[in-house]
């Protein structure tokens, strides 16, 4: 007779917990991505920042340190659209930690412009930033995770990778999280027999620096209230409401969860 699983498992918040683990944030020295560098780091991972702005990154990497005691955190500048970049910085975060166990692909650019007036080095731009990225860094983290039979892969995509955001113009922004969701679906089965798990993240309206500026803007305070309005719950996200999402597709606690998008978003898909 097999055991009982509900009995012979591990507790649930043990199987979230990341202790032992060694992880990696791309673009992790800001926004979403400095929230999933600390929730990592809180769950008991090292981590290591990974960024353009080498200040930003060490004033993370810093801030981790001071907080979390006997964890591990080292931070690297890197352009993650420049392949040789990207091998070389995945191959020494694994030269410090001697393993890489999680991956979160973070890094990206957004920008609004009409269509019709969007230059084609824009579009190549976005994609670059947002695709051409995620593909580097997952075929690199993937090189050593397929080694070692084991391995979580989340890279943030987008509500606007889902559906065409109103009333913000942005083609080449909405059609490379869309690529990134359907890029982790493909590498989810074809890297599901060696044990490295591919999710996505997917945040609605999050309050960033990004979408600060943004509302500085007179674009900004003019459709501010206009897309609160389309929020169930009538609030924008915080970066810290993804923070449990990207602790969950980290963790054994997702083991059986592949080729998913999970989405926090207040409820704007569903309405």
């Amino acid at each position: 007779m097999s055991a009982d699983p509900v009995l012979s498992s591990k507790s649930i918040l043990d199987r979230l917990s990341l202790t032992g683990k060694n992880a990696l944030v791309t673009g992790g020295n800001k926004g979403i991505g400095r929230a999933i560098a600390h929730a990592y780091a809180q769950a008991g991972a090292n981590v290591a920042i990974i960024g353009r702005n080498e200040n930003d990154s060490k004033a993370v990497s810093e801030e981790i340190a001071s907080l979390y005691k006997g964890i591990k955190v080292i931070n690297f500048t890197c352009d993650v659209t420049v392949e040789n970049e990207v091998n070389a910085t995945i191959d020494a975060v694994v030269k410090e930690f001697g393993s890489l166990e999680i991956a979160c692909n973070n890094a990206g650019i957004a920008e609004w412009v009409d269509a019709q007036d969007m230059t084609f080095a824009s579009w190549k731009k976005m994609i670059s930033n947002n695709l051409d990225s995620a593909f580097l860094c997952a075929q690199a983290q993937a090189k050593y995770m397929i080694r070692q039979g084991y391995g979580k892969i989340v890279f943030t995509a987008s509500l606007s990778g889902k559906v065409s955001n109103y009333p913000q113009h942005q083609a080449h922004y909405n059609s490379a999280k869309a690529g990134v969701i359907s890029l982790a679906r493909c590498l989810a089965t074809e890297w599901a027999p060696y044990g490295v798990r591919v999710n996505t993240l997917s945040p609605g309206f999050t309050i960033t620096p990004l979408l600060d500026d943004l509302k500085k803007t007179e674009i900004g305070q003019k459709y501010y209230p206009e897309w609160i309005s389309r929020i169930p719950m009538k609030v924008m996200g915080e970066v810290t409401d993804m923070q449990g999402a990207a602790v969950y597709l980290s963790s054994e606690a997702s083991d059986y969860a592949t080729g998913m998008d999970l989405v926090i978003d207040g409820g704007y898909l569903a309405w």
